[in-house]
């Protein structure tokens, strides 16, 4: 009977201090450790890819943003804000979804073939929206140069990246409303286009949020 005990006593004992080890170790220096290499070679990743303007974090470099005037009485969808660059469909989910908005309650793709009724009617809108709102007094933009970016959502719905073919086409509508020139813009596009990551992964892409910062100073300055 003592045995018994003793030797339960014991097990309970060495399974508490092994608790006590693991726990310590995975939950306190395992976490410190990563913590701290994360921050010291790592900082702007680790804290969310933050970006700045006039002193304040305005958003993440990761998560695209709306550019729309404020809801009309009457209206469910708001307008774009054509004086700014515009990001990507943001019905990744799909209309009804909570995630309309760039909003982080949930993100996903819109999981329709491409045969989907609905969303073919989604890029044919969205084709014909992207034509007359970049079409200036002397630029016209063609069905052909709209880039599929333009009219689909990512994969996400929170993609804050467009490509360099999907800027260019804002370059005329931007300029026009703005008071620029053409040339402004598109040197302002240059400057905010990066290239394939390690020169192979991915695609050249404009992140929308920092080009409009950058519009935003030019604009200041003028």
């Amino acid at each position: 009977m003592n045995n018994s005990v003793t030797n339960t006593a014991r097990l309970i004992g060495a399974g508490l201090r092994a608790l006590l080890v693991l726990t310590l170790v995975t939950g306190v220096i395992y976490p410190l450790v990563i913590t701290g290499i994360a921050q010291g070679l790592f900082n702007d990743k680790a804290n969310g890819s933050e970006i700045k303007a006039d002193g304040k974090v305005v958003g993440s470099s990761l998560i695209g943003q709306s550019y729309n005037l404020p809801l009309k009485k009457g209206q469910e969808t708001p307008e774009p804000d054509l004086k700014w660059f515009q990001g990507r469909p943001q019905n990744g989910l799909g209309t009804n979804s909570v995630n309309t908005q760039y909003k982080l309650i949930l993100s996903g793709a819109t999981n329709r073939s491409a045969d989907n009724k609905e969303l073919i009617d989604w890029v044919t809108a969205a084709k014909a929206a992207v034509i007359k709102d970049n079409s200036t007094a002397d630029y016209n933009v063609k069905a052909s140069e709209v880039p599929a970016d333009a009219v689909t959502s990512s994969a996400s719905g929170l993609d804050p990246n467009i490509s360099p073919a999907y800027a260019e086409i804002q370059v005329h509508r931007i300029a026009e409303k703005n008071g620029l020139s053409v040339a402004q813009v598109e040197r302002l596009v240059d400057e905010h286009t990066e290239s394939r990551t390690l020169g192979f992964i991915g695609e050249p892409r404009v992140n929308v949020l920092e080009l409009n910062i950058a519009l935003k100073d030019l604009l200041a300055k003028r």
